[in-house]
């Protein structure tokens, strides 16, 4: 499989790793300026991209935007955080011309635990909800994209629901319908999340712990080796079929 990048951060870079291992080629990167990405070709998104057969892309809104604005018609595997509902959208708009897949995790583990996490909620209906993600010191959107599935996930299954994200700011004792939201940031955290149902005199935590960036790396390597087989349409690890 020949392989596009687009952005060339610690996860991509971990994509391109485990690529060259399982016999994959990656053809270039993407980038919207003049960085270098150890050797590989670089491109702009609108420019005449090389021959590949799918794009896999851990980057930022900026970059994501102005690859789902060119005109590839290669099936595209997004993880990209932040703008998520812009993204989305964009998507959505751009699934009708290629596949499109999307996640804000591409760990299949994670998808697991939004499922646990959806199902929990339902049968815990008196239960107050906590969530608490860690991550590296460098990240810089928080919350997490995977705390805000885990969030959503929660909202489906309670629709009352919102989002508290500082308590210090107000005072007062805790409603039904809050979740409270916490980001920790520090040392090299991989990324950690945690869901705590707190009942009458009881608690039920459901984590997660990432031990490597590379949980990542090969959930998109085994996704765009799945898309590329798929008809044009959006897809996420719902309808994938993995």
């Amino acid at each position: 499989m020949r392989l596009l990048l687009c952005g060339y951060g610690a996860s991509s870079k971990r994509v391109a790793a485990l690529a060259k291992e399982r016999g994959h080629e990656i053809v270039g990167v993407l980038l919207l300026r003049g960085q270098s990405a150890d050797g590989y070709p670089v491109y702009r998104p609108d420019e005449r991209l090389p021959e590949a057969d799918a794009v896999i892309d851990f980057s930022h809104p900026v970059l994501t935007k102005a690859l789902l604005a060119a005109d590839t018609g290669l099936p595209l595997v997004i993880a990209t955080t932040g703008e998520k509902e812009v993204l989305i959208e964009q998507m959505k708009e751009k699934a009708d011309r290629q596949p499109i897949f999307f996640s804000a995790n591409m760990s299949y583990g994670v998808h697991i635990l939004t499922e646990i996490v959806r199902y929990a909620t339902s049968l815990l209906p008196a239960f107050d909800i906590e969530m608490t993600e860690r991550h590296h010191r460098k990240k810089v959107d928080a919350p997490s994209g995977t705390l805000i599935k885990l969030y959503d996930a929660i909202a489906s299954a309670r629709p009352d629901v919102h989002p508290v994200h500082d308590r210090s700011r107000t005072e007062g004792a805790r409603t039904d319908g809050e979740i409270g939201i916490h980001s920790v940031r520090g040392g090299t955290i991989t990324g950690e999340h945690e869901v705590l149902f707190a009942g009458h005199d009881e608690t039920i935590t459901i984590a997660h712990h990432a031990q490597s960036k590379d949980i990542f790396a090969s959930g998109a390597l085994d996704v765009a080796e799945r898309l590329i087989h798929k008809e044009n349409g959006y897809y996420t690890y719902d309808n994938l079929g993995i």
